[in-house]
């Protein structure tokens, strides 16, 4: 008898579902406008969470409080969240004009606003994808806070263990600790947490501040006392959405003012009409290449030039970046800074302003005279913000009743991204971009090649890239699924797709640009999170993302320079 084949769901498709679940969960919140994290309404979230399981969260499914996720988590967040019950997106709704001051996470560009002991503010500007960012974030610190209250409770009345009385004495206390009492510390937090002495011991200083050494153990009570209260006395955390930011929300309205205060300053100084090439990169690189050569004669002339780009890049050496940005400023660079809460920053650069001689880039000096290109750079587009952004600036420019369209001849994309065959600091040059949670893919004619990047010490990878939903969702089923499957995916990023779905429209759809303009994708890998211990989790790049960066930056530029 012929035996029938066994069908039944991997590990990848039930991450996959999970993923699903926690996106219609999540905008389903958003419109119901608030609700409460560790309750009822916040189930669907936990559970989906809980089931995905993504590398960056580390141990959430276990017992033991994970720490290098909960650093990941703490350093994207406002500092003093983990003492707030209340927790309130808005929109830009006019807090920069008040009294609170403003609070910028470590690793995130927004504003967040401690309105009084219990409440905290959180500006929304760029997009769901932001939206996203922090509500993950929010469902793995409240799941670890009932890990710690679980530890600390003894009973359903309230009474904790000796532990968690010594950690509360510590904390509150406004003593300085000496190294001693703060290891006798580190010894009751480490019972609590599930964790060993030196596990503690080695992250400890990874959360300190200035301001506040033993921040660890300060995080550590406030997550645990507010999740004691949750089930003592009923009293939840809650999450909350302003009715301005539901209305405002996927109107583009904060990319529209950024596009027009560019195409403005364009016009102003009348380079609207000029061929134009957009670069999506970091705020340094490409100012870099084009002044360190000329602005630090007496570095490059000793030292190799990657080596003063990684001295450009160590925050020590302001004076080293400041000669770079004053030579940047003779030659005409206009800087544009962002006001319109999209927190995106602009550099032009005026290629018939810049003495070429001085370069060390190969220059088609005849075409670049007769053709005269302008440079715009901007800054890191965050998710779906992408689309919004180049969607924006893309479309014509309306002035006294006159539509002018923007001559773009080119659009590049650099950046950080996690890579699944090599290792941080690789190079990785997208064929395509799929994006995660459908079967939509953008395949396109990359301008950058392989061989463009290859023998200059460091790898270079060639094929699709996946665009996610959020890097903080993802675990390693869903990765090797994609790596191994016949979609053969290379790397992971947050933009791609939407980049490339506002290019296509303004060029094949809506003819605001020219049908045949250029792209250039390139990305050098910030983790793989297919390795353990090379997640985003385990630590930055350090100076090994400055090879591939420059590397990039230069053959981008020298492609437009020809």
């Amino acid at each position: 008898m012929k035996q029938s084949k066994r069908y039944e769901r991997t590990r990848a498709q039930e991450s996959s579902n999970a993923i699903e679940r926690m996106y219609i969960t999540m905008r389903h919140l958003f419109n119901r406008g608030f609700y409460k994290p560790m309750g009822v309404s916040g189930e669907t979230l936990r559970q989906s969470l809980l089931q995905l399981r993504p590398e960056i969260y580390g141990s959430i499914a276990e017992e033991k409080v994970e720490l290098d996720g909960l650093l990941y988590v703490i350093d994207r967040l406002p500092r003093g969240i983990e003492e707030c019950s209340v927790i309130n997106l808005t929109s830009d709704e006019g807090y920069s004009n008040s009294h609170f001051k403003p609070i910028i996470p470590e690793k995130r560009r927004r504003n967040c606003y401690r309105i009084d002991e219990e409440q905290m503010n959180i500006e929304i500007t760029r997009g769901r994808s932001e939206i996203y960012d922090i509500l993950t974030h929010l469902t793995f610190l409240f799941i670890e806070s009932h890990k710690i209250s679980k530890s600390a409770l003894i009973d359903d009345i309230g009474n904790t263990t000796r532990d968690w009385g010594k950690l509360k004495n510590v904390v509150t206390s406004t003593k300085k600790l000496t190294q001693k009492e703060r290891e006798v510390a580190i010894t009751h937090a480490a019972n609590i947490l599930g964790r060993t002495f030196s596990e503690i011991s080695k992250i400890y200083n990874e959360f300190a501040i200035p301001s506040q050494p033993e921040r660890l153990l300060h995080i550590i009570y406030w997550l645990g006392k507010l999740a004691i209260e949750e089930q003592i006395s009923n009293n939840k955390r809650a999450v909350k959405f302003s009715p301005v930011l539901r209305e405002e929300i996927g109107h583009h309205i904060h990319g529209e003012i950024w596009a027009d205060a560019i195409k403005n300053i364009l016009h102003k100084n009348k380079l609207l009409n000029r061929p134009i090439h957009v670069i999506s990169a970091n705020m340094h690189s490409v100012m870099n290449t084009l002044f360190a050569p000329s602005a630090l004669k007496s570095l490059t002339s000793k030292h190799d030039i990657f080596d003063v780009y990684k001295m450009l890049s160590n925050n020590t050496n302001t004076n080293l970046r400041t000669k770079v940005q004053n030579e940047a400023f003779k030659e005409g660079m206009l800087y544009i800074d962002d006001t319109s809460g999209a927190n995106i920053d602009v550099q032009i650069f005026d290629t018939e302003k810049i003495d070429v001689s001085k370069l060390d880039i190969k220059v088609d000096e005849i075409t670049l005279k007769s053709k005269k290109p302008v440079i715009l750079v901007m800054d890191y587009a965050f998710g779906e913000q992408a689309y919004e952004t180049i969607d924006e600036l893309l479309k014509p420019f309306n002035h006294k009743e006159e539509k002018i369209y923007l001559n773009v001849e080119s659009l590049s994309i650099m950046g950080k991204a996690g890579i699944l065959e090599g290792g941080k600091g690789d190079i990785m040059i997208p064929s395509a971009h799929i994006f995660e949670g459908t079967a939509d893919n953008y395949p396109f004619k990359n301008e950058l090649k392989k061989e463009d990047l290859e023998c200059k010490g460091v790898d270079v990878y060639e094929g699709a890239m996946i665009t996610v939903l959020g890097t903080s969702l993802q675990n390693k089923d869903i990765l090797r699924f994609f790596f191994e499957s016949t979609w053969s995916v290379i790397g992971l990023e947050m933009e791609g797709a939407h980049y490339q779905k506002a290019i296509q429209a303004a060029s094949k759809v809506r003819g605001s640009i020219r049908e045949d303009v250029k792209v250039r994708y390139a990305y050098y890998a910030s983790d793989n999170p297919l390795k353990t211990g090379s997640t985003l989790a385990s630590g930055g790049l350090g100076t090994s993302g400055v090879r591939p960066t420059y590397l990039i930056t230069r053959t981008i530029l020298e492609q437009i320079l020809n």
